[in-house]
């Protein structure tokens, strides 16, 4: 059957998830790629910087009045924080009916925003065309978080560790591989914008304190949990697998995940379920590729949702 494509443009195209997001996008049958924007790469063809795509499309430079004149049905915001809302503004005016999703933290805590981490709020989508794709860290934690929250007698404590792509590609210490190399490093311990967003969408209090190290892409969240009783291991194994029953993008596994083992793949895993003797501290571990689950295959569930698909078109099933 022939389908008219959806045209889809993505701004700040540059960065890592938006080349994810261009790879997704050129295996979609209902999407078609109309612009793609970056001041950096302005002019130059988009195939020569993205394997998996063809065609002679190029970026361009495309400001705030350019993209909404594009006219196109879906806009993805791939920028830096705090660049979204010019953006918004210009579409609101000229085509107030495009699905936008930022993938910036702008709107994460705007009540007109749809926050969309599909498996725990696909519920409350109200068919709101400004999506609000969740941080890559602060998936991790809700979804390590949510099946027992219940049961909280404290903050959890999640000790969060990232690949240097995390950290973007305007240079900074935390993603020059020179000074990563055989380091650690440890950044914004209290108040990170994902702890923030984990203790809004979550409605608990959450501490987390995030550390980049030398590898690329993937994240590691390893999250102490203090309850209120006693539980038992298999409990725990249990409310995970009824939680996430029939999630195709979220494994629960029995070991700690290694994140070795998630680069360039599209799910979560969840596993670990570490009991305390007392039965009363459980400790969690969550992967996930923070430019896929984290980012750009977030984005594409919240579109495929939005554009009336099914949830998974497009986004390979490992």
């Amino acid at each position: 059957m022939s389908m008219n494509k959806q045209r889809i443009g993505i701004v700040g195209a540059r960065g890592h998830t938006g080349a994810e997001l261009i790879r997704l996008i050129a295996a979609h049958p209902a999407l078609e790629l109309a612009f793609v924007s970056s001041r950096e790469l302005d002019g130059q063809r988009v195939a020569d910087h993205v394997d998996g795509f063809d065609g002679e499309l190029r970026y361009a430079n495309l400001d705030p009045s350019a993209v909404a004149g594009q006219g196109a049905d879906v806009v993805v915001l791939a920028l830096p924080n705090g660049k979204a809302a010019p953006y918004v503004e210009a579409i609101d005016q000229a085509k107030a009916d495009t699905l936008i999703v930022d993938l910036s933290a702008d709107y994460r805590f705007d009540e007109r925003w749809y926050y969309g981490l599909p498996e725990l709020t696909r519920g409350r989508w109200r068919g709101e065309k400004r999506i609000s794709n969740p941080g890559c860290y602060a998936t991790a934690v809700q979804l390590s978080i949510a099946p027992l929250k219940d049961l909280l007698a404290a903050p959890p404590v999640s000790f969060g560790v990232s690949g240097y792509s995390g950290a973007g590609t305007t240079p900074s210490d935390r993603n020059d591989p020179e000074k990563l190399r055989d380091n650690l490093m440890p950044y914004a311990l209290t108040g990170h914008m994902h702890e923030k967003e984990a203790s809004r969408h979550l409605g608990v209090p959450v501490e987390f304190m995030p550390h980049v190290a030398p590898h690329f892409r993937g994240l590691t969240v390893t999250t102490s949990l203090y309850l209120s009783r006693p539980v038992k291991r298999e409990d725990v194994v249990a409310r995970f697998n009824g939680a996430y029953e029939g999630e195709k993008l979220v494994h629960v596994v029995d070991e700690a995940p290694w994140v070795s083992q998630i680069a360039h793949r599209h799910h979560v895993d969840i596993g670990g379920f570490a009991v305390s003797v007392d039965g009363k501290r459980v400790v969690v571990v969550a992967t996930l590729d923070n430019l896929l689950k984290g980012a750009a295959t977030q984005a594409m569930q919240n579109i495929n949702r939005a554009i009336g698909v099914d949830e998974y078109t497009a986004i390979p099933i490992s």
